[in-house]
């Protein structure tokens, strides 16, 4: 059972966390900001509709990655989506602008959502959030990701971080829900840290998966 300090503690990380993030980043922000407006003089920000914690619809900040009319010519790609109805998984997509490719593979586009982390829309740590469009295709099984506050980074991100199987992401996100601490928190903010800035040696001691199974589950099928 969780114990019962565990999820204000956990509330009180997303707190520190976001806004040290966004201090220690804010060199980081004003670099981008400026990069992104001399390349097509369009928005800084890309405002997106997610589906939150229980199902409470927020608008999700990230810089601006994909030409202006992004959305508009998504149809025109669904050919090329690996993602099926339930994410958009294109390669190479055309949609993308040069300072995109430069912010996508180092995840600096995702550093506005600790504005979102800190008002309490999402959690440092939790399922990624989707569209309500995507939403409206789960199962009752797969609405169990909107019990918990959505996340920057999760259990997916880090076990199956190249996968295009939503069932997949789902069976971690689960994993996460179930087995939840805020000492598995901390070991997946490691993590994340240690796959954007790259992996010192002193360091692999870090769990590189994390097993796919509760340990229950384990004990049930012996």
């Amino acid at each position: 059972m969780t114990q019962e300090w565990q999820p204000t503690a956990k509330r009180l990380l997303d707190i520190l966390g976001s806004t040290v993030g966004l201090a220690v980043l804010f060199p980081v922000n004003v670099a981008i900001v400026a990069a992104i407006k001399l390349e097509d003089r369009g928005p800084i920000f890309f405002n997106a509709t997610r589906v939150g914690l229980d199902g409470a619809p927020f608008r999700m900040y990230k810089f601006r990655t994909m030409v202006v009319d992004a959305e508009n010519r998504l149809a025109d790609l669904q050919h090329l989506n690996r993602g099926g109805a339930m994410m958009v998984k294109i390669a190479d997509d055309p949609r993308v602008t040069r300072i995109g490719r430069a912010l996508r593979p180092t995840h600096l586009d995702e550093i506005p959502q600790l504005i979102n982390v800190l008002r309490g829309d999402m959690s440092l740590v939790g399922p990624r959030p989707q569209y309500p469009r995507e939403v409206a295709h789960y199962t009752p099984e797969q609405r169990q990701r909107l019990s918990v506050r959505p996340g920057i980074t999760g259990l997916s991100q880090i076990s199956a971080p190249n996968s295009v199987d939503f069932a997949e992401w789902v069976h971690y996100d689960l994993l996460y829900i179930n087995r939840w601490s805020l000492w598995l928190d901390l070991k997946i903010i490691a993590r994340t840290l240690l796959l954007v800035l790259g992996e010192p040696t002193w360091l692999r001691w870090l769990p590189q998966r994390t097993p796919s199974r509760l340990p229950d589950e384990r004990a049930a099928s012996q």
